[in-house]
């Protein structure tokens, strides 16, 4: 068997886009994955699902593996012929002790690679508005392990050069020895007015920051009762921290929003939240599955011809329509003679994407709206084919019959609770981990409402409840959820952005 080859790639500090492209291919290849604590698990899921995958993180005091260990897994991993991405947060050659796997990996004939990440030295710095050079401040740094014992004998720290020699000072590791740190950088001649920042948590949507002249520092440090991961900055860059910060000036900053849309659907809400400053809780109270009796929508595509409009009245549909296409070994040619419509502008979306421009899509993106804008199309007399859900209400197709249509609705896809995810919501909201849910349809509300069954709905309340609409808000209130945020615009992008006004009304 060929040896296999081992990828030494960094993660970043924490933030996973700031993953490089490069790290991201190796993870798309991957046989295995040894991966560290200080990285979002979220990267994991770019690897193939047959990936395996090993952790070995170390934290302060527990250690899942020791280094030796970790050292040999790679080892016999790429012995087995396998393709090894060795996952480290930030960068493995910065304080990662990827130097030391290479090592192990030379001596034993492995074939490896190096795939550079960004180190928390700069990256957590620049997220709380600090940078680590500045021409009227600092014109070098320094990147210090805060891990090593200072007391020890033989210290590998040059303290008398380094309290006075170097503008910057960025310790990783460093908030248990952070007293000790203090006290050599004073006593080496580092004024005590000098400006430090801890940054607890960098780049991620917890980050913390605590400032302090150096003499104060721990005194605030405790206060504040920040722990371990954090990153200590020295020197007069940190001044600039109130005029650069952005990270945690966001509008959604530390908030903790539970998204509840079908699994395949959620990064798109879950993206613009994140973008936001939230930190954003992916537990899709449903998955989405076609019928499984195809027999009826299989008879309205072979006759296509007879009618005159197909509405879409989600992306869901969309989906599912194409996919039956295909395996009827057709597609989009067959729509050429109706007309079609769409509920919004994500269904015009999603129908974009298989070569289909829209005819109609209402001002308002609802069931009222298609209707309403129906009226001035003379559909009367004219067939109607809506390809929905199985538990669509029924006042869009009465809606068009009131107008003359003569309307085929057919269940073409159905709503299944993911218990799994729902379970996981469950224990969050009864713990009071979450600080907003948000609902996109009626069917998200009901199958989280149904896991709260025999618990009083007032754990649930303790959240704030964001509804897309008025239908989905009508289900949340009539399932006794205290609806505080409706948007206005029935988009994704509408959600958010109610959720966004909500808070800053409440600033």
């Amino acid at each position: 068997m060929n040896a296999g080859k081992v990828y030494l790639v960094g993660a970043g500090p924490g933030d996973p886009g700031l993953i490089s492209a490069k790290g991201l291919e190796c993870l798309k290849k991957a046989d295995v994955i040894i991966y560290d604590h200080l990285l979002d698990t979220c990267l994991l899921n770019s690897a193939p699902p047959e990936a395996e995958r090993i952790y070995v993180g170390k934290r302060a005091g527990e250690h899942t593996k020791p280094q030796d260990e970790i050292n040999q897994l790679l080892v016999a991993k790429a012995k087995e012929g396998k393709t090894v991405v060795r996952l480290k947060g930030g960068d493995p050659f910065v304080l990662g002790r990827g130097g030391e796997e290479a090592e192990v990996l030379a001596q034993n004939g492995i074939l490896f690679e190096v795939v550079p990440g960004i180190t928390s030295a700069v990256a957590v710095p620049a997220y709380a508005g600090i940078p680590v050079t500045h021409r009227r401040m600092a014109s070098s740094f320094a990147v210090i392990t805060g891990h090593e014992d200072i007391a020890k004998d033989g210290s590998s720290i040059n303290w008398a050069k380094l309290a006075t020699g170097v503008d910057t000072l960025i310790f990783l590791m460093g908030v248990k020895n952070l007293p000790e740190i203090v006290a050599k950088l004073l006593e080496h001649g580092r004024p005590p007015t000098t400006p430090v920042a801890v940054v607890k948590d960098g780049t991620r949507p917890e980050q913390e920051v605590v400032t302090a002249p150096l003499k104060d520092i721990v005194a605030e440090v405790s206060k504040h009762r920040l722990t371990p991961p954090a990153v200590i900055i020295v020197g007069e860059v940190v001044q600039l921290r109130e005029k650069l910060r952005w990270f945690d000036r966001r509008p959604l900053f530390g908030k903790r929003i539970l998204v509840t849309r079908a699994r395949h659907q959620a990064s798109a809400l879950s993206q613009l939240l994140a973008e936001r400053g939230a930190q954003v809780i992916e537990l899709p109270a449903i998955t989405i599955q076609a019928v499984a009796d195809s027999g009826e929508l299989d008879r309205a595509i072979s006759n296509l011809k007879d009618y005159h409009w197909i509405i879409f009245t989600s992306a869901n549909g969309v989906a599912i329509f194409w996919e039956r296409l295909a395996v009827l070994k057709l597609d989009s040619r067959i729509l050429s003679s109706l007309k079609v419509g769409a509920i919004g502008p994500a269904t015009a979306e999603a129908l974009m994407t298989k070569g289909i421009t829209p005819d109609y899509v209402p001002e308002i993106y609802t069931s009222e709206g298609i209707i309403a804008g129906l009226k001035d199309q003379d559909i009367a007399g004219q067939r109607v084919l809506l390809p929905r859900a199985e538990i669509a209400d029924k006042e869009l197709t009465q809606g068009l019959k009131q107008l003359g249509a003569l309307v085929d609705e057919i269940a073409i896809y159905r709503t299944v609770p993911d218990k799994e995810a729902i379970a996981q919501a469950k224990e969050m909201l009864l713990s009071g981990q979450i600080d907003v849910i948000t609902f996109t349809s009626s069917s998200t509300v009901s199958n989280l409402v149904a896991a709260f069954s025999g618990e009083p709905l007032a754990r649930i309340n303790r959240a704030i409840v964001a509804c897309i609409g008025p239908k989905t808000a009508q289900t949340a209130k009539r399932a006794g959820l205290e609806v505080a945020i409706m948007a206005k615009e029935q988009t994704i992008p509408g959600l958010v952005a109610a959720i966004e006004e909500y808070f800053q009304k409440e600033l």
